[in-house]
């Protein structure tokens, strides 16, 4: 890794900072809208280093914008510091060791990706200014990636409409240009209401809740045989009814994520999922109360930006790592089984490199990367507004299954901040590109009217598609 430009000198001149930032981050996990201390330590790095600031938008109140400079295109950095329940683990340690038993961690690296997205835009702003050019340099920090769809919310409330170009990363295995898609995801909540009675005295006069949200899950089951193969429905039981099996349940809920490739078959199946619970309720003789939490998209490509990041890797080269590096990587790999390193180059249909436990190579331009969607992410409604481009990072040992405790234990170490500087400075030259070439900025636009079309409507889920959508901050 070396460099050659300007930008990524002010990237390594800000990186101490930003690099405690993610460490700060990772030390006060939170979950999904509750990023409260979170959200201050961005609200705080931004106000230090000179950018504009505005708390609580979107009536989110640990979402959080800073903006810096004045007039020419509007260039926007997307963070995320939002954790996962249940993941707490020691940094640095091989052996599960939670810091507290069913706490919270970062099992997906947000604690990273927030800071180096921060990281990247506090080098375009100051690049601006060294310069002397116009332009506007805005970081997004949202929260509830996990779950919550808080940028589906950031669009609807019209905080994209003059943005010209959206630049994130989400922090991984391989550095490359993420090139798949996402699946359209909606996560909706089934309340069953029955009546409670002596389970053996009087069961006839019970009504049972949790037989409802059981027969969902036989119904939802048998629904998985007759759906398209990119479809995908998980669930959990948020409420059993209580503990006392003799008494029959008078109220449970259970939530079902409902996956698929496009939000056009997302939303068909989830009618279907709907209906099972409306049997079930049938069934059981109990009422049914369907509230939908979250929906996002289905991610849209953008093959010039993607051409120009992918640039911009190539001429920055991989990150390097230690010898320590690999040798805690190794630590790691020894926890998880050979499938697990098999799945990550399968990815990319290579042969797994024995030599190697960090990606500290690209992958080769021989190599098709993967364009189908395997997750969900609130990052896709942006895409559907505003030509957006991602970068995979290179932070952990190659294997790491994200939301694990193995993740979370490398969240803090020399090579997760070596892969974030490293994403910092190709996103940061990505933004000198789309600032400076006004014609990859034209051709961007119209790469995403093509699939989008011109004046798209506020997110990708047609407007009355699905209910109302709750405001998680109150759930």
């Amino acid at each position: 890794m070396k460099n050659s430009h300007a930008i990524w000198d002010l990237v390594d001149h800000n990186k101490p900072a930003f690099l405690a930032l993610a460490d700060t981050i990772w030390g006060t996990p939170e979950t999904c809208y509750m990023e409260t201390r979170s959200a201050a330590a961005h609200e705080e790095a931004l106000r230090a280093n000179g950018f504009a600031v505005t708390t609580g938008v979107a009536d989110m109140p640990t979402a959080v914008i800073g903006e810096a400079g004045s007039g020419g295109p509007v260039i926007a950095f997307l963070g995320e510091f939002d954790a996962l329940p249940g993941l707490s683990q020691q940094a640095g340690n091989s052996v599960h060791t939670p810091i507290e038993a069913g706490g919270n961690g970062h099992g997906c690296g947000h604690n990273l990706l927030g800071a180096g997205s921060l990281l990247a835009a506090k080098a375009l702003k100051d690049y601006l200014e060294a310069n002397n050019l116009p332009g506007r340099v805005r970081y997004y920090g949202c929260p509830a990636e996990e779950g919550g769809g808080a940028k589906a919310f950031m669009v609807r409330a019209g905080l994209f409409d003059d943005v010209d170009i959206a630049i994130t990363w989400h922090p991984g295995i391989f550095a490359d240009v993420t090139r798949r898609s996402s699946l359209a995801n909606t996560r909706v909540d089934f309340t069953f209401t029955g009546r409670a009675a002596h389970a053996s005295a009087a069961p006839h006069l019970g009504r049972s809740a949790l037989d409802a949200v059981e027969l969902t899950s036989v119904g939802c089951n048998y629904l998985r045989e007759h759906v398209p193969t990119d479809t995908r429905l998980h669930y959990a039981i948020l409420d059993a009814g209580g503990i006392a099996p003799n008494v029959v349940q008078a109220r449970a809920k259970v939530r079902y994520s409902v996956r698929s490739a496009t939000v056009d078959g997302m939303l068909d199946v989830l009618a279907r999922v709907q209906d099972v619970a409306r049997g079930a309720a049938l069934m059981t003789g109990t009422s049914l109360e369907i509230k939908v939490i979250s929906s996002v998209a289905n991610l849209i490509a953008n093959g010039p930006l993607q051409q120009a990041m992918g640039a911009a890797l190539a001429e920055l080269g991989a990150p390097q790592f230690s010898a320590q590096d690999e040798a805690f990587a190794r630590q790691i790999q020894a926890t998880l089984s050979p499938d697990h390193i098999r799945h990550d180059y399968t990815r990319y249909a290579m042969a797994p490199r024995t030599d190697k436990a960090l990606g500290d190579f690209l992958i080769p331009g021989t190599i098709a990367a993967p364009t189908e969607g395997v997750a969900s992410t609130d990052l896709a409604d942006v895409s559907w507004v505003v030509p957006t481009v991602q970068l995979d990072g290179a932070n952990f040992a190659i294997g790491t299954p994200f939301h694990s405790w193995q993740l979370v234990a490398q969240g803090k170490s020399d090579a997760a901040h070596t892969g974030m500087v490293h994403a910092a400075k190709v996103m940061a030259a990505t933004g000198v590109k789309a600032l400076e070439d006004a014609q990859l900025r034209q051709e961007a636009k119209a790469a995403l009217d093509a699939v989008a079309g011109r004046g798209r409507y506020k997110t990708a889920i047609p407007e009355g598609a699905l209910p109302p959508i709750q405001d998680m901050t109150s759930a």
